[in-house]
């Protein structure tokens, strides 16, 4: 029987993750929560996605316009055995008490409070964590990268401490407003808030992150500089990533070189908008000078947690394993290499 999935927004994740749900062989998307009328509504009842709006004035809103909704987010909420949450984070608090209170379980996005859910979210990481849960918040994009590479490097290489400095991209590429012919620091005190977030996965890993904001829209870039117990080789790290879920080594050898780079292989390995949903390695970036290595990884921060929702929806509701929802997710999105 397939699992009835509900989406709230239908934003930058909202409309990944409905389309995602909608490929998934084991799940059916019942509807989606959404305000506003707009061509993203339009195309989506257009594929056949059904919308479900918050008040009567919104259903007249899509009225005005042709467009149809099938009833009301209240409604959906009782529908569906799970939702996923991609409302902007200032309402986040208030449905998750209308999830809490028709008892169905919810997934909530990385912009929300650790403190909103009762356990934060990576697949390869701790998915069994989040069987039963009724509140599970699937971390933010940096976040998600940090505790896949960390994690595997951190099980086979032992890490002592890691740094990670961050150039965050200013604004998503689809707001018309943003950063121009600056660079922001982006919290100026140490550290930011990612380190501390990477702890709601990995708690024992000894992480401290430090962010700066510029104008780009396209991916977030990480410089890595990771501490470790005992002494290794480039090669050794590479083969450790190479066997990792959800990591792509890329490299400047090849012309990726830049974010424009990363961004164009999405879109020329067909993927849907161009979405890489990988924590992105560069390969010939990767260093080892006593026990300490350096690296550089870029995140994509429309996509990279989508495949997470995912995962959370089955590990949630313990339908699947680890190792099998990770390959049934990863073949549906054409994510190659390692599943466990």
């Amino acid at each position: 029987m397939s699992i009835k999935v509900g989406i709230n927004g239908f934003g930058v994740i909202g409309r990944r993750v409905a389309y995602a749900v909608n490929k998934q062989e084991d799940m059916e998307l019942i509807g989606i929560g959404k305000t506003s009328p707009d061509y993203k509504a339009k195309i989506g009842i257009e594929k056949g996605f059904n919308f479900y709006v918050p008040e009567d004035s919104h259903k007249e809103k899509f009225n005005k316009t042709g467009l149809k909704v099938s009833g009301s987010i209240d409604e959906l909420i009782e529908k569906v055995d799970i939702i996923v949450d991609a409302t902007p984070g200032s309402l986040g608090e208030m449905y998750r008490e209308k999830y809490l209170n028709a008892k169905t379980p919810a997934l909530f996005q990385g912009g929300e409070s650790k403190d909103l859910a009762e356990v934060s979210f990576v697949a390869q990481c701790n998915y069994e964590n989040s069987t039963g849960k009724n509140v599970v918040r699937v971390v933010s994009c940096n976040t998600t990268g940090l505790s896949r590479v960390l994690s595997s490097i951190d099980n086979v290489h032992d890490i002592s401490k890691v740094t990670s400095v961050i150039a965050r991209r200013a604004v998503d590429p689809d707001l018309p407003k943003g950063m121009v012919d600056s660079v922001s620091l982006d919290p100026v005190s140490v550290p930011s808030h990612h380190g501390p977030d990477v702890s709601t996965i990995l708690p024992d890993l000894d992480i401290v992150t430090m962010a700066i904001k510029i104008p780009t829209t396209h991916n977030h870039v990480h410089s890595l500089i990771i501490d470790l117990n005992s002494s290794t080789t480039p090669d050794a790290i590479i083969d450790t990533l190479k066997n990792t879920p959800r990591v792509m080594l890329v490299s400047s050898k090849e012309g990726i070189k830049s974010t424009a780079h990363t961004f164009d292989l999405g879109r020329e390995l067909g993927r849907d908008r161009g979405d890489i949903y990988e924590s992105m390695i560069w390969e010939d970036s990767i260093t080892v000078i006593g026990n300490r290595a350096y690296m550089y990884m870029a995140v994509a921060q429309e996509a990279i947690v989508l495949p997470e929702n995912v995962d959370a929806i089955r590990a949630v509701l313990n339908t699947a394993t680890r190792e099998e929802s990770i390959k049934t997710t990863n073949d549906s999105l054409c994510i190659g290499g390692p599943t466990s």
